[in-house]
């Protein structure tokens, strides 16, 4: 592509397939067995004996196998196309680093296996310890956390332990900015803490004056996501960092953005208590199928003690072996079972391996790189709010095309599906009217921006020339506009058999 035509065609598959209920035929099937003992049930309670049969629709394998592959047509997904979501980091992952995390060494071990036959994982752990550490210029870490979220909690977790263990009981607030990842506040709640909100400045960074106003005795810590989800470095880190601790609170970074700053920035070097990496964002792992992810946190001197347990540890003669329990009583405990998520752990051990410390920074200057030369070929036709130099993504708005021709944020998004491309992430971050928040990641090709960029531009004029052909869109998908809203309100997650003249996904 040139970067100034745009090719319709629709991203995903237009025909609905037939449910497996409308398949199903009576005595279609596949899962008899040649001689049943006539005793086959005897030794059942009746009690857990069904009275009919289970209402489980009836094909051979051919339709059943061809069933799920026609579904997956109709998903989009990395392997298919430009997956652009803000704030997620869908980047390709390697698939070298999933060939390892099958290796069976790995994918066969039980988790309760005896540490003498464990050796080989539980190296890869260690070491995959030590390495983030280094990225992240901290003390120790944890592989425990199942995801970012979890990661967060674990941080937050340990920031009471240390407060509690310096019988410091009247720190009830965590101070969030008004950037932050939703997860923050939420993690701050369910740790038991008063969230307290500061805004941003005019640049996009926290506003420094009601930080400064907002931090006090009562404050446990600050979570900063850096960059935040502007996409912006903040410029003020170590003044902000630096008054945090003057009031006696500790300093959480959220490095769900870690993508952008990779041989760059060391939260520990600049003060940070503590971190957390999502792997799944930044290390390799397939990203938006529900799971599994894993969310390590790194900590600095003063919450190394707390700590989940158990930690891998290694031996003056070389072996390792997990901690046992009671050797450290001032961790927090187990947050995850076991070690964490072990698959996900080899996937970001063989990324790294592969990359390199010189590789990472690669990585996230071309990721910076990516996202600045995307953002200035939209210039003219989108609002761009904050005029720095973005990271790894940056925000865009439909305000002024909105106020001009009524075409929203939601519009372009379903847009977009007819040129071939998944929707960026939409109406995030909250403080930015009608946003996009795109983030194209180091691994697509310069092609593959020019032709999202032409599609954007696309849209822009087909807002002004044909608003109505925007507003309606998408026109090529399977489906149309779905009542979205009322799906998140009253989600209906019951199974049940169509009856009637019900269709599985109407118009």
């Amino acid at each position: 592509m040139s970067g100034t035509e745009a090719v319709l065609r629709p991203a995903v598959g237009a025909v609905l397939q037939p449910t497996l209920d409308e398949l199903s035929r009576p005595g279609r099937r596949v899962d008899r067995l040649p001689h049943p003992p006539a005793d086959a049930l005897a030794g059942i309670p009746a009690e857990q004996l069904r009275a009919l049969p289970p209402a489980l629709p009836e094909l051979d394998e051919p339709q059943a196998v061809r069933h799920f592959v026609n579904l997956s047509h109709l998903n989009h997904a990395v392997d298919t196309g430009f997956y652009p979501l803000g704030s997620c980091t869908m980047k390709w992952n390697p698939k070298l680093d999933e060939w390892a995390a099958r290796l069976p060494g790995f994918a066969d071990l039980h988790p309760l296996v005896p540490d003498a036959l464990a050796q080989g994982t539980l190296q890869l752990l260690w070491e995959l310890e030590q390495w983030l550490c280094e990225i992240a210029g901290m003390r120790a870490a944890t592989l425990q956390p199942a995801a970012g979220a979890q990661g967060e909690l674990t941080g937050i977790l340990m920031v009471r332990a240390y407060h509690r263990s310096r019988g410091d009981a009247a720190r009830s607030e965590i101070i969030v900015p008004d950037s932050s990842h939703g997860t923050n506040p939420a993690t701050a709640s369910m740790a038991g803490y008063r969230t307290v909100t500061v805004p941003s400045n005019a640049r996009g960074g926290v506003d420094l004056v009601a930080l400064r106003a907002a931090l006090g005795p009562r404050t446990a810590a600050l979570m900063l996501t850096n960059p935040s989800t502007l996409g912006l470095f903040e410029e003020q880190v170590a003044e902000i960092v630096e008054a945090v601790h003057a009031a006696g609170a500790l300093a959480y970074m959220d490095g769900a953005n870690m993508n952008a700053i990779l041989g760059k920035f060391r939260p520990g070097a600049a003060g940070f208590d503590a971190m957390h990496f999502n792997t799944h964002k930044t290390f390799s792992t397939p990203h938006g199928g529900g799971g599994p992810g894993a969310g390590p946190v790194a900590v600095g001197e003063r919450l190394l003690p707390f700590l989940p347990t158990p930690r891998v540890l290694r031996e003056s003669d070389g072996t390792f072996r997990l901690e046992r329990p009671g050797e450290r009583p001032t961790s927090i405990g187990r947050v995850r079972s076991f070690v964490g998520s072990t698959g996900v752990l080899v996937r970001a051990y063989a990324y790294l391996r592969a990359h390199g410390g010189s590789g990472l920074e690669q990585a996230s200057e071309d990721a910076v790189l990516a996202a600045n030369y995307l953002r200035e070929q939209l210039r003219g036709a989108y609002d761009l709010p904050y005029e720095r130099i973005c990271k790894h993504e940056f925000v865009a708005s439909a305000a002024t095309l909105k106020r001009e021709t009524g075409v929203r944020t939601l519009d372009v998004a379903k847009r977009l599906i007819d040129y071939g491309h998944h929707p960026p992430t939409i109406y995030f971050p909250l403080i930015v009217e009608e946003a996009l928040l795109i983030e194209p990641t180091e691994t697509e090709a310069r092609e593959t921006l020019d032709d999202f960029a032409a599609a954007l531009l696309a849209i822009a004029r087909e807002a002004h020339e044909d608003p109505e052909l925007v507003r309606s869109a998408p026109h090529s998908a399977p489906v149309r506009r779905l009542d979205e809203a009322t799906a998140a309100r009253q989600p209906d997650l019951h199974w049940r058999p169509l009856t009637g003249a019900q269709m599985p996904c109407p118009d």
